[in-house]
């Protein structure tokens, strides 16, 4: 049965679940910083979630009482979502890494709670060779929380 909400715009989704997306990162518990991707364009776009839990380790000393996710976290979290899209269009992604080279005019705007979910999207700006660069922004109920510009370095997997 065809969907009645179904656009051109929302057909072009694709949509991983953690379980998708730990097949493309390397990273896991407790580093891993996505849970959802909802749109990717190959080589153009990809946005993606994160649910800010109380359970998140790093609330613990950031801040008691007071929690606020740590923005280095939200950069991550940035990152990650735009490996997802790195990863896929690589060939032998096992044997690759993927590493951060710069981050460039990184803006924090308010705080991330928990309870929040970061709706994360990044867009691919160039890519040669090895090295790129991507655009985020991040939003909590679509407010800016955080922008930033993600250098990478694609290098071989060691050992």
């Amino acid at each position: 049965m065809a969907d009645p909400t179904s656009t051109p715009e929302t057909e072009k989704r694709v949509v991983y679940g953690v379980t998708d997306i730990m097949k493309f990162l390397p990273h896991r518990y407790p580093f891993l910083l996505v849970d959802r991707i909802l749109e990717l364009e190959p080589g153009k776009r990809i946005v993606g979630l994160k649910n800010v839990t109380i359970n998140e380790q790093f609330f613990q000393g950031h801040f008691p009482g007071a929690p606020v996710m740590p923005g280095v976290l939200i950069i991550e979290a940035m990152a990650q979502v735009a490996g997802v899209m790195i990863y896929g269009d690589l060939p032998d992604k096992e044997k690759k890494l993927i590493y951060f080279t710069g981050i460039e005019n990184a803006k924090f705007r308010r705080p991330v709670i928990p309870g929040d979910q970061l709706r994360i999207e990044m867009e691919f700006l160039n890519r040669h060779g090895k090295f790129g660069k991507m655009q985020g922004r991040a939003t909590v109920d679509g407010k800016a929380v955080a922008e930033a510009a993600l250098l990478f370095a694609i290098a071989d997997y060691p050992g």
